[in-house]
């Protein structure tokens, strides 16, 4: 089964926001690392931008079944019918993963410590440290 190591972060809340997604194949190979930059946002609205960057490599890839992890206890308690999604922006952004959900065999979702997360988390910094670059260098011009 293939696994998505996903995580999103802000710099406030709200504040400069990215992803950040480690995809690895049955083995434990790493085949994919996404990023990306969001501009202003929630941390919980990095996170699921995080879910739906994986999900929607892995329709595209034709991964059928894939275990998701991630050290959002919300998201993952949302995604698997725990939690109600009451905010307005995570309601619009659940219903896209669900979207995406719909077009995969298997997902399963799995909770796991910061510390087991640490590659989607420096990809997310990563994200928002060249988010802040590209706004600086806006600026600058």
């Amino acid at each position: 089964m293939f696994v998505a190591y996903i995580d999103g972060g802000s710099r406030g809340n709200p504040g400069p926001a990215g992803f950040g997604v480690r995809i690895e194949d049955p083995d434990g190979t790493v085949c994919a690392e996404l990023k990306g930059a969001l501009g202003v946002t929630t941390n919980n609205a990095a996170e699921y931008r995080g879910l739906i960057a994986a999900l929607t490599y892995f329709v595209g890839a034709g991964h059928p079944h894939i275990l998701i992890r991630s050290d959002s206890q919300l998201l993952i308690r949302q995604m698997t019918g725990r939690y109600r999604v009451r905010h307005p922006v995570l309601q619009r952004l659940h219903e896209e993963a669900q979207t995406l959900l719909e077009k995969l065999e298997r997902v399963d979702f799995e909770h796991v410590p910061r510390t087991s997360n640490t590659e989607a988390d420096r990809l997310a910094n990563q994200a928002m440290d060249e988010g802040q670059v590209a706004k600086n260098v806006d600026r600058a011009t």
